[in-house]
C-alpha cells in the first residue's frame, strides 16, 4: 500500500530548477532509502514533503488524499543540520520540543525519560546542550523526532557523526520503529547501510529519479554475470565459449577465479560444464553493491 506519494513534483528556484517531475511511492511500514549526490533535489522533496516549502507544480498525496497542514503532526523530520538550542538545558529543551508536538508535559517528561535511560544519557538532563558531545547532540535531536510517535519519520543523513558503536544503536532503533509499523524515508551518503536497513529506493540525480525499486531487485538487476570460483587446482579448464577469466590469485590453501560468463550461456550449463572439468571448493556470483550502482547510474 502507498503511504506517501510525489506526483510529477516540479520546484524551480530562481534559474535552477530542483526537481523535475519527480514521482516516488513510499510504501507504508517499509524503510525507503531516497538517495542521490549532494545538489540532486533530495533536500527539496523533504522539505515539500514536510511541508516546508511547496512544489510549484504537482501533488503530494498522505494516505491517497492530498496532504494537510494538520498532516505534520503525523511526521517526525530529523534533518541533516541539526537544530538544538546550545543554551538550553538538555531536558527542558527536549519538554519544550514535545510539547510542540502535542505531548503533555508529564507525557513527555515520562517518554524522554525512557529514551534517554535507553541510550545513556540520563545524566545529561540537566546539562547545557554545548556541555554534550556531537554524539550525544544528535542522540537528544532523534529522540526528539520520534518522541511524539509520528506514523512516518524522516531521517536525513541519521548516522552523522556517530561512532561504528553508536551508529549500530541507533541502526537497531530505526529498524524498531519498522517493526513497531512506521513508515520511514531515510536518506543517506552511505550505500552500505542502505543495503542493510533499505527495502526500497529512489535515486535523484540532476533534478529527476533515474532509479527506484526493491533493493534486492535492482542489485540483481545489475548483476554482471561475473562469478568467483575458489579451487585447489592452480588451472582452471573452461570452455572460452562458455566464460572468459578476468582475474587468477591464490590465498594460503586456494586458487581464486574471476569469470565472466557469456550471456548466451545458461547458469545450468556453464555450472555444468565447469563442475564436470574441474575440482571446485565454492562458486558464487558477484553482486554488485548499491555503492556500485550509484556511481555508475550518476555518472551514465
Amino acid at each position: 500500500m502507498a503511504f506517501l506519494e510525489t506526483k510529477d513534483v516540479v520546484k524551480q528556484y530562481s534559474e535552477h530548477l530542483a526537481l523535475d517531475k519527480v514521482s516516488v511511492t513510499i510504501p507504508e511500514r517499509k524503510i525507503f532509502g531516497l538517495l542521490g549526490p549532494n545538489g540532486a533535489g533530495k533536500t527539496t522533496l523533504i522539505r515539500i514533503i514536510t511541508r516546508i516549502t511547496a512544489p510549484d507544480y504537482g501533488e503530494v498525496l498522505f494516505k491517497n488524499r492530498p496532504l494537510a497542514y494538520e498532516d505534520i503532526f503525523n511526521i517526525g523530520y530529523l534533518p541533516e543540520e541539526r537544530g538544538l538550542y546550545k543554551k538550553m538545558k538538555v531536558g527542558e529543551q527536549a519538554i519544550y520540543l514535545a510539547r510542540l508536538k502535542g505531548l503533555s508535559t508529564s507525557d513527555a517528561k515520562s517518554r524522554l525519560k525512557m529514551w534517554f535511560g535507553k541510550f545513556d544519557i540520563l545524566s545529561w538532563w540537566d546539562k547545557k546542550l554545548e556541555e554534550l558531545s556531537k554524539g550525544m547532540q544528535q542522540k537528544v535531536q532523534f529522540i526528539v523526532t520520534v518522541i511524539h510517535e509520528p506514523e512516518l519519520l524522516i531521517f536525513d543523513e541519521p548516522f552523522s557523526g556517530f561512532d561504528p558503536v553508536n551508529t549500530e544503536l541507533l541502526k537497531n532503533e530505526i529498524l524498531q520503529l519498522k517493526e513497531q509499523g512506521k513508515t520511514i524515508i531515510f536518506s543517506t551518503h552511505n550505500m552500505a547501510s542502505v543495503e542493510e536497513i533499505c527495502d526500497e529506493i529512489a535515486l535523484i540525480n540532476k533534478s529527476k529519479v533515474v532509479l527506484s525499486g526493491d533493493v534486492n531487485q535492482i542489485r540483481n538487476a545489475h548483476k554482471q554475470h561475473i562469478f568467483k570460483i575458489r579451487s585447489e587446482n592452480e588451472n582452471l579448464v573452461v570452455d572460452e565459449t562458455h566464460c572468459e577469466i578476468l582475474s587468477h590469485e591464490k590465498d594460503s590453501r586456494n586458487h581464486l577465479f574471476r569469470l565472466k560468463k557469456n550471456t548466451d550461456i545458461s547458469n545450468s550449463d556453464f555450472f555444468y560444464n565447469l563442475l564436470k572439468k574441474n575440482e571446485i571448493s565454492s562458486l558464487e556470483e558477484e553482486i554488485p553493491s548499491m555503492n556500485e550502482i550509484f556511481i555508475q547510474t550518476v555518472n551514465s
